[in-house]
């Protein structure tokens, strides 16, 4: 753990991230930098939710983990809760590792028999679906959409509840992290 949150600190230092810092140096100590997390934009919000996404796909050994922006990015532009399509995947599939074959489809969307060029285009599609086909028309809970989605389950939205609540404890973890503000090197 403690070597995944200094690889993850150094990641953010050698991304050339635009994120204002400060740094000063004192003889006889080394450099204090700054990370303005505190501050919430979309840019740190993005990056906090991809970070959070790729540490919980990391933790069960996913085959999504490379995708975790798909997942950021397709949620933003669907106007989703960032968390929605990930949980699915993990209830679904055990995040991609039991679908169909070559099928792409973490989902279980199609019974999941339906095929999907690679991950990333699985992950725009049904995202694209739940907001058209389930949130416009009126599903605004996870309990509506499990309702139409998996087919009345009363059990389902319960499920996907508890992967959204586990990437949420992740979050809070990393907020703490990011927000302690000084790293020092």
């Amino acid at each position: 753990m403690g070597k995944t949150i200094i690889v993850i600190l150094i990641t953010i230092l050698f991304l050339n991230i635009v994120v204002p810092v400060n740094a000063e140096k004192t003889a006889g100590h080394s450099a204090t930098m700054a990370y303005n997390f505190g501050e919430s934009n979309t840019y740190n919000t993005l990056f906090l939710k991809k970070l959070v996404i790729k540490r919980v796909l990391e933790r069960y050994d996913s085959v999504l983990v490379e995708n975790a922006d798909s997942f950021v990015n397709t949620a933003n532009d669907y106007d989703l809760d960032f968390y929605l399509l990930p949980s699915i995947a993990g209830l679904e599939s055990q995040f991609g590792k039991f679908i169909w074959p070559n099928s792409h489809n973490p989902f279980g969307w199609g019974v999941g028999k339906i095929m999907f060029e690679d991950w990333d285009h699985g992950i725009d599609v049904v995202g694209k679906g739940l907001r058209e086909n389930y949130i416009d028309k009126g599903a605004n809970s996870i309990e509506d959409i499990g309702y139409i989605y998996a087919n009345k389950s009363e059990t389902w939205a319960g499920r996907v509840r508890y992967f959204i609540n586990e990437f949420k404890e992740e979050e809070e973890k990393m907020e703490l992290i990011l927000n302690s503000n000084t790293v020092k090197l």
